[in-house]
């Protein structure tokens, strides 16, 4: 009984880099833009946010630092795939390797590797932190709960405002958006920033109050494992939501079986959760879910001037 409420307690913690990730990613794809760029966003706002940590110790400021980060780099990435029309496939690989590079050089000439820094002290919710079992699931970190509440209010931004329904309208047909008066490159490039800015802040949840210190290439595969849930998903938010989840609890269930003196090769449970990533996108393409809710025009280039 143990360990189920000590992993209980510690799954939301995990789910919150993939519940983040993964909506940063819906939001570009609704536009219409294929993001493959997570794990170097993620990369990015870690690294932003360490550094702001250690400079003023402030974990709000330093998550605000890693969602800026997080936006001006993606600018690159609009760059390549709205400007200069580069395969959104290849350009979204080519930034995470950049990113990848960059940010271990980075945080080596600084001298950021390996310096702990302090993060936040949990919230709890009173009652609810009183109940048996499932009382640790209401004393999390502060970003828990407001991971929650930004969901709400995407979820709320994208099916109930008229905003929400243009840029959906420019990622399904971006020539009859066009058509209708909507600034196509406009909406996807604010799609890129906010998305990335999401993504920036999952990675500086990571650096700066999860492990709470900076190392190179730290992300460990989330962000790739957050392309999967998306598709899983099928582009849903709350589906999103649910999967992040999923996963956080695998990744939980790691430290606390070995702590539990459970005896499991290392490696084997390192690979759990892209195992579970590899069944759950065979599972997607068996049941041929894949395209079931997939924006129309994801991942073409739009131009003014051609039509469909």
């Amino acid at each position: 009984m143990d360990l189920v409420t000590y992993w209980l307690s510690s799954v939301p913690e995990f789910a919150v880099p993939f519940a983040l990730a993964a909506l940063g990613l819906i939001i570009i794809e609704r536009a219409g833009v294929l993001a493959l760029g997570a794990e170097g966003m993620m990369l990015v706002g870690a690294l932003a946010g360490i550094g702001m940590q250690l400079a003023l110790g402030l974990p709000g400021l330093s998550l605000l630092a890693a969602m800026a980060a997080a936006s001006v780099v993606s600018l690159l990435f609009a760059l390549m795939v709205l400007v200069l029309r580069i395969n959104q496939v290849i350009a979204g690989l080519a930034l995470v390797f950049f990113c990848q590079g960059l940010t271990g050089l980075l945080g080596t000439l600084l001298g950021w590797t390996n310096r702990p820094v302090s993060g936040l002290t949990a919230v709890e919710l009173w009652p609810l932190n009183e109940l048996p079992v499932v009382g640790g699931l209401f004393r999390q970190n502060p970003m828990v709960f407001l991971t929650v509440v930004i969901f709400f209010a995407v979820v709320w931004f994208l099916n109930r405002t008229r905003t929400g329904l243009k840029l959906r309208a420019v990622g399904e047909n971006p020539q009859a958006a066009d058509a209708a008066g909507l600034p196509v490159l406009r909406y996807r490039l604010a799609a890129i920033l906010a998305g990335s800015a999401l993504m920036g802040l999952a990675g500086g949840f990571i650096a700066v109050l999860s492990t709470k210190m900076w190392i190179a290439d730290m992300t460990g595969g989330r962000g790739w494992i957050a392309i999967a849930l998306v598709i899983f998903a099928r582009w849903s938010p709350w589906r999103a939501f649910a999967g992040a989840l999923l996963f956080g609890g695998i990744e939980a269930l790691i430290p606390q079986l070995a702590a539990a003196g459970v005896q499991l090769p290392q490696y084997f449970m390192l690979m759990t959760p892209y195992a579970v990533t590899l069944a759950v996108m065979i599972w997607v393409a068996a049941s041929k879910r894949a395209g079931a809710s997939q924006p129309g025009a994801l991942g073409e280039p739009y131009v003014r001037e051609e039509r469909r």
